[in-house]
């Protein structure tokens, strides 16, 4: 794309990101362009499978459609739970991120919608332990994609464990890693359920220069059984504006930057 267009699709892309669904006329009138314009930009950004189009709509591409999904109903049930807040820290997460950045995503539904709000950018490198997201990303022409390897020991959270994850991980370096959680307390840390993911997370943030928890507002506070990483390591937290302002002032004594969408 001529670097206008690429610009103006860009713009499109981030409006559906934040509105998940539109149609040609408030597109248009969003970006001041022209239908005839838009309606190009759709084609092209269709073509490249970032956009699915209806008649008299568009959406994103990649909502919800992975395949497995249909045969695990674990996963779009934690989905739904929080799914616009969900959505607004993927955004907030995206725009984080920088062209030439080689960036992780741990497993979770919160950063699969991060994976989802990177769909459009070129020039990253996205390296992720979790099944779902690579096979996601992988129909993208322009992304660099990298699958950690290793044995899917649970149902429900398409997350490689295990040796071959955790070698794969000794040879690679990140920018920045995006992590999910099932708590994150002030003094406890991060920390998930299962130990075997909590090694393989916790390689990820050793080998990242910034650390950033992505996590809505539920998830403070809490804390469970096996320890990923202490407040010390994490530079930011991403959350919804539901979250306990009492929370956010324990966490910013700690150094870390707390971004409420």
């Amino acid at each position: 794309m001529a670097p206008k267009t690429q610009d103006r699709a860009n713009q499109i892309l981030h409006l559906l990101l934040q509105k998940g669904q539109s149609c040609v006329e408030d597109l248009a009138v969003t970006i001041n362009a022209s239908p005839a314009s838009v309606r190009r930009d759709l084609i092209k950004l269709a073509q490249r499978g970032l956009v699915n189009r209806t008649h008299g709509s568009v959406e994103l591409a990649g909502k919800m459609t992975y395949e497995p999904f249909r045969f695990d109903a674990a996963f779009p049930l934690r989905a739904e739970r929080f799914a616009d807040e969900k959505r607004r820290i993927a955004i907030a997460a995206a725009e984080m991120v920088n062209e030439g950045d080689t960036v992780a995503l741990s497993s979770g539904t919160t950063t699969t919608q991060v994976a989802r709000s990177l769909r459009h950018r070129e020039g990253i490198h996205i390296v992720t332990n979790a099944v779902n997201i690579g096979m996601e990303l992988s129909s993208l022409p322009n992304a660099r994609v990298t699958l950690t390897g290793g044995s899917i020991r649970w149902p429900g959270a398409f997350s490689m464990v295990g040796a071959t994850a955790f070698d794969s991980l000794q040879r690679l370096f990140f920018d920045k890693v995006f992590m999910g959680a099932c708590g994150i307390h002030p003094e406890h840390g991060l920390t998930v359920i299962e130990s075997d993911e909590a090694l393989i997370l916790g390689e990820m943030v050793k080998h990242s220069k910034q650390v950033i928890a992505v996590a809505d507002a539920s998830k403070l506070g809490m804390f469970t059984a096996t320890k990923v990483c202490g407040t010390d390591a994490l530079h930011a937290i991403i959350t919804d504006d539901s979250v306990d302002p009492g929370l956010v002032e324990d966490f910013q004594r700690k150094q870390i930057k707390v971004i409420v969408v």
